[in-house]
């Protein structure tokens, strides 16, 4: 078993201050995206649709970007259970699975 699987995790945290910002662009993430449904289903313009499709993402983008910011930031601190931190191995195969 590797040192990646026998770990305990964890769960993520996002960090008090950014918590409210994250779940208010979630939020206007989900609306738009019930947004861009319903320009759908209503055959409006493409370019309509693109732009508003664009809003969601970059929505997502800032609030993903919160919470892997909290993320990383958790997995580099020494966990409570005095557990070494991640090594930048762990660290690297964790980010790249967001791509």
């Amino acid at each position: 078993m590797s040192r990646w699987s026998a770990r305990r995790r964890n769960p993520v945290k996002v960090e008090e201050e950014a918590a409210t910002a994250v779940l208010n662009r979630l939020r206007r993430a989900q609306g738009q995206l019930a947004g861009v449904i319903a320009m759908i289903e209503a055959g409006r313009d493409c370019k309509d649709i693109v732009t508003q499709l664009a809003a969601v993402s970059r929505a997502l983008d800032r609030a993903g970007f919160k919470i892997v910011a909290s993320g990383m930031r958790q997995c580099l601190a020494e966990s409570e259970e005095g557990a070494p931190p991640m090594t930048e191995q762990e660290l690297e195969k964790l980010f790249l699975t967001l791509a």
